[in-house]
């Protein structure tokens, strides 16, 4: 979770064994069912996180599953779909645009659009897709997916966009594959009516040309308002927004809690019609009370916390027996995720131990103290993998070649990593004695006496994260590292933790770490290239942006940034927990509909009772 981005430990999780391959189309099947929508689904929200933002065009503050694939995305589809079931692969069919098409030299592509509907009646046009282009090319920073310098916006040096057919141009030639899973993909349509600046004012975002001076303001004014009325969930069921709905879902109704109702979009246009009356997302304090609620038999589809699971998982991505208060009711399901978890290491200037972070060896130090191993066994109950690199599990050889571990967990490793650099446990805490920049050194910046005294702050309601950091925080004492804890909502979380030039923690944990979408290729150009948009711990490296860089054009895999990411330890790794979720046995649809999405997509027209 691009995490764009993902950021849940979802119900709705998992990844087959077969490889993602750029350039793989999957079409989506016609299930069968009733023809008629009938029933009601109830999705349960993992602890904790209810969508909190409704307009596609999205910061890190709320690039999220719970509110991009779970809530938007059921509402206003992207440009190009990606993931069905078990693939995280581009879908043709359930796409907006056809195909892009390239010139020889890739520096030019011509988008055709497919003609289908808004709600409003509108057609999902050029001038829809012209109206998004507009909007980031006004404003890039405040989209979570943005890269300076980089991709689009920054690369395109025209678009223009006449009746269904969009041309873009780019300063020069782009690797297809790359531009279609991590830019094209994050692009969403929007509709003439939310071309406005206060109700019944409009303006002209959608229509003016690209990267005209009188284009930008036009998009300010109106990403300004657009961004006003998301931050009111009571507008969103209104006129204007629901005017602009395309997918197969209508907002009915929502609450500040998180309660969410959905029904069928008559106007919908794709190969998919909703197949059930209503569909309900339902808020949940704590994995405690979700899984009463299982018990109870409330929800159709839920999510477990690994400490209540009673049997170990036998193998990776493959659930073992079920709660037994469960299964008479619910399946219990798992796989593999398109993601890799991670804590957020802050670099910037405002925190206190900005120098001690900026240590590769301190940086080696913190993660070899870190047991994955252990806690994929005593926590996850073996539903987990344990996390190298940035570059996700089950990666295909052709992309990037596997990484081994360079920090095997020792913590009299970790320890020796301290004091051959000048530091020395005073009052149970580690010191710097040694100030200054040789290689015995506490390293430039780090002042003589500064302590390790960390403070991180992570999600409250899953009682599997409380545990990790317990058991971490506790490893971390016996070499001298303190770490006073404190938590928070998931969406106070990851608003806190995108705000790394402001705010003093060290490290933030959310949980479940990034979900590679929208951005499906796993380049890592989002996260951890100097600037970008979600790179909320501000690491900057010139030799990682040069090695990131090389993957934008030609033929480059990303073997050698996996291992320069594993090397460099740019955040901490932390084990990747597989979804542990449960489906009522009365559940039927399209078979790539009842196993987890890979992709934690949330697509309930292809189900049904």
């Amino acid at each position: 979770m691009n995490v764009r981005r993902s950021l849940r430990l979802g119900a709705t999780l998992a990844l087959s064994a077969s490889s993602l391959a750029l350039g793989l189309t999957l079409a989506s099947q016609s299930p069968s069912g009733a023809s008629a929508p009938k029933g009601t689904i109830t999705f349960a929200e993992a602890p904790q996180t209810p969508p909190n933002y409704i307009f596609p065009y999205v910061g890190f503050a709320n690039f999220s599953v719970s509110t991009l694939n779970q809530f938007q995305m059921l509402m206003f589809r992207p440009m190009y779909w990606f993931g069905m079931g078990t693939s995280p692969a581009y879908v043709p069919k359930v796409s907006l645009a056809y195909s892009p098409q390239w010139s020889k030299n890739n520096t030019k592509l011509v988008i055709k659009m497919k003609g289908w509907k808004f709600a409003d009646g509108q057609t999902v046009n050029a001038q829809s897709v012209m109206f998004f282009l507009n909007l980031y090319k006004a404003d890039p920073k405040s989209y979570a997916g943005y890269v300076p310098g980089y991709g689009i916006p920054d690369q395109v040096t025209s678009a223009v966009g006449k009746g269904n057919t969009v041309t873009m141009t780019f300063n020069k030639p782009i690797n297809q594959g790359w531009l279609l899973y991590n830019y094209l993909s994050e692009i969403t349509p929007f509709p003439n009516s939310w071309d406005i600046t206060a109700p019944g004012k409009t303006s002209t975002c959608a229509t003016g040309a690209f990267g005209a001076k009188s284009t930008d303001a036009a998009c300010k004014a109106v990403e300004k308002y657009l961004d006003g009325q998301s931050s009111k969930i009571s507008t969103y069921t209104d006129a204007m927004w629901q005017s602009g709905v395309d997918g197969p879902w209508k907002l009915k109704s929502m609450d500040t809690l998180g309660n969410v109702t959905f029904v069928p979009n008559t106007k919908y246009s794709g190969p998919q019609k909703a197949q059930v009356a209503m569909v309900k997302e339902v808020p949940f304090a704590s994995a405690a009370a979700e899984l009463n609620a299982l018990r109870a038999g409330t929800i159709d589809l839920g999510y477990v916390d690994s400490t209540q699971i009673t049997s170990p998982a036998p193998a990776i991505g493959k659930a073992g027996p079920n709660i037994a208060a469960l299964a008479g009711k619910y399946n219990l399901t798992s796989g593999l995720s398109w993601a890799y978890n991670y804590d957020p290491l802050n670099f910037a200037k405002s925190n206190p131990l900005q120098a001690v972070f900026k240590q590769l060896y301190f940086r080696q130090a913190l993660q070899t103290s870190t047991d994955q191993n252990g806690i994929i066994q005593k926590i996850f109950k073996g539903y987990g993998i344990p996390t190298f690199s940035p570059v996700p599990y089950g990666t295909p050889t052709s992309i990037a070649k596997p990484v081994s571990n360079p920090y095997p967990f020792s913590l009299s490793k970790a320890k020796s990593l301290l004091t051959s650099h000048g530091w020395k446990i005073e009052g149970g805490v580690m010191t710097c004695v040694k100030p200054g920049t040789t290689s015995s050194s506490c390293g430039a910046g780090v002042k003589a006496g500064t302590k390790l005294n960390l403070t991180l702050e992570y999600v409250s309601g899953a009682p599997a994260v409380t545990d990790t950091v317990n058991a971490e925080v506790s490893d971390w004492k016996t070499i001298g590292i303190n770490t006073t804890t404190s938590t928070n909502t998931f969406n106070n979380v990851i608003s806190g933790c995108g705000q790394s030039g402001t705010q003093k923690w060290e490290i933030c944990t959310w949980g479940a770490g990034w979900i590679y979408a929208p951005d499906y290729y796993p380049s890592g150009e989002e996260l951890l290239m100097t600037g970008a948009g979600s790179n909320n711990g501000s690491y900057s490296n010139p030799k990682m942006d040069s090695i990131i860089k090389a993957t934008f054009s030609g033929n480059s895999t990303l073997t050698q940034y996996a291992k320069y990411a594993a090397y460099q330890v740019p955040t901490l790794y932390q084990p990747t927990q597989t979804p542990i979720g449960e489906f009522i046995k009365t559940l039927k649809g399209d078979p790539s509909a009842l196993v987890p999405s890979v992709l934690q997509n949330f697509m309930p027209e292809y189900l049904h009772f």
